[in-house]
């Protein structure tokens, strides 16, 4: 497979404390520059701030997809695979910290340049650069379809402006994402550490809980009243096929996929055994309400869930506390979003910088006025306008988990743990990182094929 070669090289010493001492320092420094006092970060990042960060992060978009894997593969495989897929993202991660303390790198990239030279720092900046951009598109889009409606399966779905305010030039899908772009994205992604976006994170870990919140109390009254929907504890064979389980799989990649932004939360942190705790604090959180929402909206839809559950709550009540309460859940998971947005559009700035600037003598990103505010408005425009011409994103999470997410999350982590270039990999690390690559290639391989051919979750 190209760089992911398992052969090891000569073993290295360990690195020395002023290596472990380097990884503190600002992340969009190049690697090899000297700093001065007033280009560092203060590291005063908390591990609350971190654990909303992180778990920001992964529930994202994934949440609203999550319902519908589980009409494919039933509660008891659901449940298991989102177990699963967070027991190998804790693997995966702490691969990372492992090799970054090792190391003298403080960034993805220039962890994996360390490993595979300037190929493997390419390829990280390539995949981060695409998956970033990719979702925050898609949630340029899902805002745009809960405010403005869309089209589904030959269906209009109004939005919440039209249904409030009629059909305008002013509720249009264009005039509406850029009001949320300029009033509520641009004055967070001009934050420039990290640590400063907790308090977004953690309204929008609330929102979250929020949509949760309603959404369960929905399914137990319709479970009172017994108007629920019938569950599959397993798989129905006769409605799906074995392939077809393999294409619920990139769904949950997409939504663990938080390791791209590792390194930053990681560097504000003051002592790196904090981001293991808030790593694992988020993986938890993250488990029970993927695990919440599938099971409930499941519940309250059966098989009339559609892959963005959103859909089904512009159509579920004909009472006016009803479609309230539906209004309620989609204006809250749109805020949610726009206020995941900046989480992701920081690793996206930094990779871009990184990418465009690496081998030239420029200040740290944050300290430069003039690159950070013309890089930012620039990204923030370009994925506004690709995303006012863009209409599906089921297809959007099929391609980016089964391919870009799949190596950030877990192929290039565990190919670090095989190349071992500081010589701190077990036998058990390796293997493990082995099982990681047969399991990541082969199930997001089935998944495209099985995606092209027209199966799935649709």
């Amino acid at each position: 497979m190209g760089v992911f070669q398992v052969s090891t090289p000569p073993k290295m010493k360990p690195a020395s404390v002023s290596n472990v001492t380097q990884l503190a320092e600002p992340l969009l420094l190049p690697p090899d520059c000297e700093q001065s006092p007033e280009n560092q970060t203060q590291q005063n990042g908390s591990i609350s701030g971190a654990v909303f960060n992180i778990s920001t992060t992964m529930i994202g978009a994934g949440i609203m997809s999550i319902p519908a894997t589980m009409k494919v593969l039933g509660i008891v495989p659901g449940f298991l695979l989102i177990l699963l897929v967070a027991l190998v993202t804790d693997v995966t991660v702490e691969f990372m910290l492992r090799y970054t303390t090792s190391g003298k790198s403080t960034t993805y990239a220039g962890m994996m340049a360390e490993s595979f030279g300037f190929i493997g720092s390419l390829a990280v900046k390539i995949c981060v650069i695409i998956t970033n951009f990719g979702i925050l598109i898609i949630y340029f889009i899902i805002l745009g379809d809960v405010l403005c409606g869309n089209e589904s399966n030959g269906t209009t779905h109004l939005g919440i402006l039209q249904e409030w305010f009629g059909m305008y030039w002013w509720t249009s899908r264009a005039f509406a994402l850029l009001i949320v772009a300029l009033f509520v994205m641009l004055p967070l992604v001009m934050l420039r550490r990290v640590d400063s976006l907790r308090y977004s994170s953690a309204i929008s870990i609330l929102l979250a809980l929020v949509f949760i919140a309603i959404c369960s109390s929905m399914a137990l009254s319709a479970l009172w009243s017994g108007k629920t929907q019938s569950l599959r504890i397993v798989p129905d064979f006769s409605q799906v096929t074995v392939l077809d389980l393999f294409t619920t799989v990139p769904i949950f990649v997409t939504g663990f996929g938080f390791h791209v932004n590792v390194h930053p939360i990681r560097a504000e942190l003051g002592k790196a055994s904090h981001m293991g705790l808030a790593v694992r604090t988020s993986l938890t959180i993250c488990v029970a309400i993927y695990f919440a929402i599938g099971f409930f909206a499941y519940l309250l839809f059966g098989d009339s869930i559609m892959p963005d559950v959103l859909v089904n709550f512009d159509q579920n009540s004909d009472t006016t506390a009803g479609r309230l309460l539906n209004d309620i859940v989609r204006l809250s998971y749109a805020l949610h979003l726009a206020l995941v947005f900046p989480i992701m559009n920081y690793s996206f700035r930094a990779n871009i910088d990184e990418l465009i600037f690496s081998n030239k003598n420029k200040p740290p990103l944050a300290s430069d006025t003039t690159r950070f505010v013309s890089l930012t408005l620039t990204l923030l425009a370009l994925t506004y306008l690709v995303a006012v011409a863009i209409p599906n994103i089921w297809y959007f999470f099929q391609f980016l988990g089964s391919t870009t997410v799949v190596c950030t999350s877990f192929i290039f982590p565990a190919a670090i743990v095989l190349r071992d270039m500081h010589g701190i990999s077990k036998t058990r690390d390796q293997v493990m990182a082995i099982v990681i690559i047969v399991l990541a290639v082969g199930t997001s391989g089935i998944a495209i094929w099985t995606n092209f051919n027209g199966s799935g979750t649709d």
